[in-house]
């Protein structure tokens, strides 16, 4: 492929001499200064997922949330606009990729801001550094993509799949429908109808791209007193592309905020809880309600870094503090169709580096995204086996992190429902907490098993986890994002026939 070509050809064209000085190794080393003498949070050792079997998957850290130089701003002045680099996000993209490595990621990816003919400094400039950082840093796959100019609604991720085209594929995507490509200015882009139009041309590609929401709730004013997301709008962009547009930010970014005296994830308006979204962190809410229609849409994490907080930032680096593992072999194409396909948990502070959840009745067995059949004419019994495995060393902050205890949460599945705009699920329930005298240590890992009595109709089930007593993450404060860890499991659904 040209791609791989390209690297190989940049690889080859980079003495050493170069390669220090393209890696920016003082600014490298200045920006990991406070990590000097510190232990990186490593997971002990790579654990098959629970369905892989002989597919060589196991569970990849990763953060597809990672802003770079090039989310810098644009003189509009001039004509075109003229560009300059690090006026919001601070860090070459190697030094991302650097420090993705260090904190234990194998795969990432840049997405930095748009603005007005970011299409051109996205391609000319942006790329060719991923280019050179993909050389440099072999071990962290680094997926190409940016934070799209959303019409109509807040930013999103907006992934690339790997491939000799990927560039323009972005390019063309970028300069088509992000909201503020064009200048001058463009209102007819900043519409839902654009949105539905963009979701439809990607849907349509040979290679599809993947679009995730970023910090859902980050303008709404209330508990359930949406901004610039809606539920609504979440449900017409499914619609138009559920294999494309899947899911959004659980726990998102910025969660470095408390120790600059600012708020978890930049959520200044209402806050998040225990560090996650309130989308995705009231049982009973929008991500339910979703789940409840049998939608497939999923929840990561990440870090959203731009600048990290020791330098007065809001930021821990990728991978320092929130990772979304997802169950994959160490290629672009798994990772991609696993995030695509909802293979995927989320985890703060490193509590924990695997966990898988299984479902199972007469035989059958599904795992995290999959569908268990159950048949109404036999046992309906269901039997979840929930297994996590601790961090055994240490996080980012030098702390042993404990899992003081484990939710099981099922809701029904009701289908469709006729309000585009309801954000609720009156099913869902907690249904078992589990604590230490609940569960068994088997080797490095943690078991919990439990019986679902009568299944009768269809339903789903998930899984989160604390480091905290609290029965349900409590509306977020300055506390010390350290000592208030969560991590959620993606569904397992169910079906009665």
């Amino acid at each position: 492929m040209r791609n791989k070509k390209a690297e190989e050809t940049e690889h080859s064209g980079l003495s050493r001499r170069r390669l220090v000085k393209y890696a920016g190794v003082g600014a490298t080393l200045a920006a990991a200064a406070p990590l000097v003498g510190g232990t990186p949070a490593q997971a002990d050792d790579e654990r098959s997922f629970a369905a892989g079997g002989d597919s060589g998957r196991m569970w990849r850290a990763g953060d597809h949330h990672v802003h770079s130089e090039y989310s810098g701003e644009f003189d509009t002045k001039t004509n075109p606009p003229t560009f300059h680099k690090g006026a919001d996000a601070v860090y070459p993209i190697v030094t991302n990729a650097i420090m993705a490595k260090y904190f234990g990621l194998t795969w990432a990816m840049c997405t930095d801001h748009g603005g007005p003919t970011h299409s051109k400094v996205n391609l000319e400039q942006a790329y060719p550094d991923l280019l050179r950082s993909r050389v440099l840093v072999p071990e962290v796959l680094q997926f190409w993509g940016m934070e799209f100019d959303t019409p109509a609604l807040d930013h999103h991720t907006l992934m690339i799949p790997h491939h000799d085209g990927e560039a323009q594929q972005l390019f063309e995507l970028e300069s088509r429908f992000a909201k503020f490509d064009a200048f001058p200015t463009d209102p007819g882009r900043d519409t839902e109808a654009k949105m539905v139009e963009f979701l439809k041309a990607a849907r349509g590609m040979n290679r599809k791209p993947l679009v995730i929401a970023h910090h859902a709730s980050r303008s709404a004013t209330g508990l359930g007193v949406w901004g610039q997301d809606t539920p609504r709008e979440f449900r017409n962009g499914n619609n138009a592309a559920p294999d494309v547009y899947v899911g959004f930010e659980g726990a998102p970014g910025h969660q470095a905020g408390p120790l600059n005296g600012g708020a978890r994830g930049g959520y200044g308006n209402h806050p998040t809880y225990g560090g996650f979204d309130q989308m995705t962190a009231r049982v009973g809410g929008l991500w339910d309600s979703l789940l409840g229609e049998g939608r497939h849409w999923w929840i990561t994490a990440t870090s959203d870094s731009h600048v990290h907080w020791t330098r007065g930032g809001s930021d821990f680096w990728p991978g320092e503090y929130s990772k979304t593992y997802v169950a994959a072999r160490q290629d672009y194409g798994d990772i991609m169709d696993g995030l695509r396909n909802g293979r995927i948990f989320v985890t703060t502070g490193d509590l924990i580096t695997a966990l898988d959840v299984t479902a199972s009745n007469q035989g059958r067995r599904a795992t995290v995204s999959e569908t268990l059949v159950v048949s109404s004419r036999g046992r309906t019994d269901v039997e979840v086996e929930i297994r996590f495995r601790p961090l055994e060393g240490k996080n980012g902050n030098g702390d042993r992190p404990e899992v003081r205890r484990v939710d099981l949460i099922v809701g029904q599945v009701t289908g469709v429902s006729s309000d585009l705009d309801a954000a609720a699920n009156p099913t869902t329930k907690v249904v078992a907490r589990f604590g230490p005298g609940d569960w068994r240590r088997q080797g490095k890992d943690v078991v919990i098993r439990h019986t679902l009595r009568d299944v009768g109709q269809d339903s789903y089930l998930r899984v989160r986890g604390t480091s905290t007593d609290e029965m349900e993450p409590q509306a977020d404060g300055k506390e010390s994002p350290w000592e208030d860890l969560w991590f959620y499991s993606n569904p397992v659904f169910i079906r009665v026939r």
